[in-house]
């Protein structure tokens, strides 16, 4: 599985996702799906095994880490537990009456004193000396022959029990993470709610009906937005917008669920976004003959697969973690939704655009159908466990949604909807989920199809990798947040979150009422 056979290679190998309940709401706007990750051979370090089990939640762990409060406290419990495993074996030696005592004297006293303080600052006064002594009996109390199979069972005791305390807060605490990932979080349930009903308040909402020759005029810049989250996608088209040096000529298509579609419609109608046209579509209510509706509706948002990588150069082992974002079921019905277009932009609704767009639809992708940045520390052979044993390249990159240009007229021509449905039959038998479904699906059905963007045109892991150079945040055409960490959570990274808020309108009065504050 190794993607070279030098003294620096990577491996991936696929493990169980983290378990979340199945009766968990799917109102996510995280895109969360299956995940990939690797194992090593030794020598990773107990950061990376964190990594590799509990995903991002580690990184979000270690950027929220708070300085202890209770130092002392976990002090007089760690001594607490030693004074306790010796006693029993110092009090059965009659000559040792006197230590006996000071033990007693001093578990008693510090029983006490942990009964009533939770933290440092409701310690009692005097709480060093009492330290003090207490390290001083133990001291004398291991120089003592004792039975060491008690101690040492008492010591064992102590250690599977915090072992296992350890572990289920751990579990708890990735659960808790893993909850407010997948959950909409209060605020933006408020807002959409509250557009719902102001809707239908207003039924002489719908302006579409002027402007329908511009959403399937193939002479102007389509863009495609497949959402289910009102700030998010208008964060898309404002910054799409804002960068532009021309907006009359922009049309964008967000699709969108039957729950979210009139909140989207009203949205879009009390925002503008310059001479832009903007048009919402239900995707419940598309005329998409022989398709499973219940997987497009559920299996519409781009996929998502956290993938773990572990890097072997020389003697040391590292540990990285990335996002593959790709297209889902629903994308490969764009030539049918619509039929009158030559060529569309796929925009997801986790991207921020900086610059002007206009100039890819001037590139000649040369026969190719799917326009995309490419992940090329991931290659398709290290996903050979998902891809089976079908002809491909294993050298090649794995390419990213998140930006892609699609040339539907040469999609229509090679009919590849066609064979992305045969892929997706051929593994529909089997135990994968839907999402390792559309993962093999989307990566084989591209093979020798994509036209590698520019890495300018798109930076991804702004959702998830702590790390990114700002400089080269700043010189990105588009900042794709892929991870867990979208910036419209309280879980988004801090110093990222400032590129996207920029460009989110927080004028609408909704906004104050249902209190957003990304």
């Amino acid at each position: 599985m190794s993607a070279t056979d030098t003294s620096h290679h990577s491996k991936v190998t696929p493990v169980s996702p983290p378990a979340v309940p199945q009766s968990l709401p799917n109102t996510s706007n995280s895109k969360i799906a299956g995940t990939v990750a690797a194992t090593g051979r030794g020598g990773v370090d107990e950061n990376e095994n964190c990594e590799l089990k509990f995903g991002s939640y580690c990184l979000w762990r270690r950027e929220h880490r708070e300085e202890m409060k209770d130092t002392m406290v976990k002090k007089l419990k760690d001594q607490l537990f030693v004074a306790r495993a010796y006693y029993p074996s110092i009090a059965k030696l009659p000559s040792q009456d006197k230590l006996t005592r000071a033990l007693r004297q001093n578990i008693q006293e510090v029983e006490r004193v942990l009964s009533e303080s939770a933290t440092d600052v409701d310690l009692p006064p005097g709480i060093e000396k009492k330290i003090q002594r207490m390290e001083a009996a133990i001291t004398k109390a291991k120089s003592v022959p004792v039975d060491c199979s008690n101690v040492d069972k008492k010591f064992r005791q102590i250690l599977d029990m915090t072992n296992d305390e350890a572990n289920f807060h751990m579990k708890q605490s990735a659960f808790l993470y893993q909850l407010a990932v997948q959950t909409m979080p209060k605020s933006l349930h408020c807002l959409s709610m509250r557009l719902t009903v102001e809707y239908f308040k207003s039924p002489s909402v719908v302006m579409e009906l002027s402007q329908a020759d511009r959403f399937s005029d193939p002479s102007l810049h389509h863009y495609v937005i497949f959402s289910t989250n009102v700030l998010a996608s208008s964060v898309v088209i404002n910054s799409t917008v804002l960068c532009a040096r021309e907006s009359k000529n922009q049309v964008f298509h967000v699709l969108t669920d039957g729950q979210n579609y009139f909140a989207m419609k009203l949205w879009f109608f009390r925002n503008t976004f310059k001479e832009a046209t903007v048009q919402v579509l239900n995707i419940e209510q598309l005329n998409l003959e022989s398709h499973d509706k219940a997987i497009l509706i559920h299996m519409f948002l781009p996929v998502e697969y956290r993938v773990s990588l572990l890097n072997v150069d020389g003697p040391s082992i590292h540990s990285k973690m990335q996002y593959i974002s790709v297209f889902s079921h629903l994308h490969y019905l764009l030539p049918e939704i619509f039929q009158s277009l030559t060529k569309v932009v796929v925009l997801d609704d986790d991207v921020v655009v900086q610059k002007d767009l206009s100039a890819l639809w001037d590139i000649n992708m040369g026969g190719k159908v799917n326009g995309a940045v490419q992940s090329c520390s991931v290659s398709l052979g290290q996903l050979k466990s998902y891809l089976g044993e079908n002809s491909y390249d294993k050298n090649s990159c794995a390419w990213m949604s998140g930006l892609n240009i699609v040339d539907l007229a040469r999609w229509r021509e090679l009919d590849l909807t066609k064979t992305y449905q045969r892929l997706v039959r051929e593994v529909s038998m089997g135990e994968e989920s839907k999402e390792a479904v559309a993962l093999r699906g989307s990566l084989l059905t591209f093979q020798d199809l994509v036209y590698a963007l520019d890495g300018v045109w798109a930076l991804s892991g702004l959702g998830h990798d702590y790390g990114l150079n700002i400089e080269a945040i700043k010189k990105a055409a588009v900042l794709h947040y892929n991870g867990h960490m979208k910036p419209w959570l309280e879980l988004g990274i801090p110093r990222y979150k400032k590129f996207w808020k920029k460009f989110l309108n927080q004028e609408d009065q909704l906004l104050s009422e249902c209190n957003v504050h990304p």
